[in-house]
């Protein structure tokens, strides 16, 4: 699905689906919430379908509707709509365990793939930002409650400063996310540790 600054498909959808279901099954949350948290993550951009703009919202509401149709029950799909309505960092914040992960998972997946108008020359910032990373980790340290999003960015393509422009919101969503799961978010650019 193109819908906008990045790539939404298949590649970036499925990185949060285990990114969002690693973190809490590492964290030791019961095996049915990891698959909830996978499955939020899977269908967390399905909104981007109808418009870029509060895609959360309208996410929610499909996969509410959708989950609803394939018989799961409404205790379980109200928690994926919460978590994909509260993913956004516009309008969202953590509001339960599997909203946190999903916003970890989502707000680390920053990367040159993600990258999808192929002409250098028309890059917009989010284009040279995102190409500028060439490798993006998430590690979650569970024994010292700590997760680190771990970046490297080629500064020849872009300065670091020009990711917060476009990522502050995002890290600061990250922070708080990572606090509602009682661990720390910390953030690494370069081998320079900035959070």
């Amino acid at each position: 699905m193109d819908c906008g600054f990045t790539e939404h498909s298949h590649r970036h959808i499925s990185i949060v689906s285990k990114r969002a279901g690693d973190i809490l099954e590492q964290l030791g949350y019961p095996e049915r919430t990891v698959e909830l948290a996978r499955i939020a993550g899977y269908l967390h951009d399905i909104g981007n379908a109808v418009n870029r703009v509060d895609h959360a919202h309208s996410g929610a509401i499909l996969s509410f509707q959708i989950l609803k149709e394939m018989g799961m029950p409404v205790e379980e799909r109200t928690e994926i709509m919460m978590a994909i309505g509260n993913h956004d960092e516009d309008t969202g914040t953590a509001v339960s365990a599997i909203s946190a992960a999903l916003i970890l998972a989502d707000k680390s997946d920053v990367h040159r793939d993600r990258v999808i108008n192929p002409n250098i020359s028309t890059f917009d910032i989010h284009d040279r930002v995102n190409y500028a990373v060439t490798n993006a980790e998430l590690k979650l340290d569970v024994e010292n409650r700590k997760i680190l999003l771990d970046l490297t960015i080629d500064n020849n393509i872009c300065p670091v400063l020009d990711y917060f422009e476009i990522f502050m919101a995002r890290t600061m969503m990250s922070k708080y996310a990572a606090k509602y799961l009682r661990i720390w978010f910390e953030l690494k650019i370069n081998d320079t540790k900035l959070l």
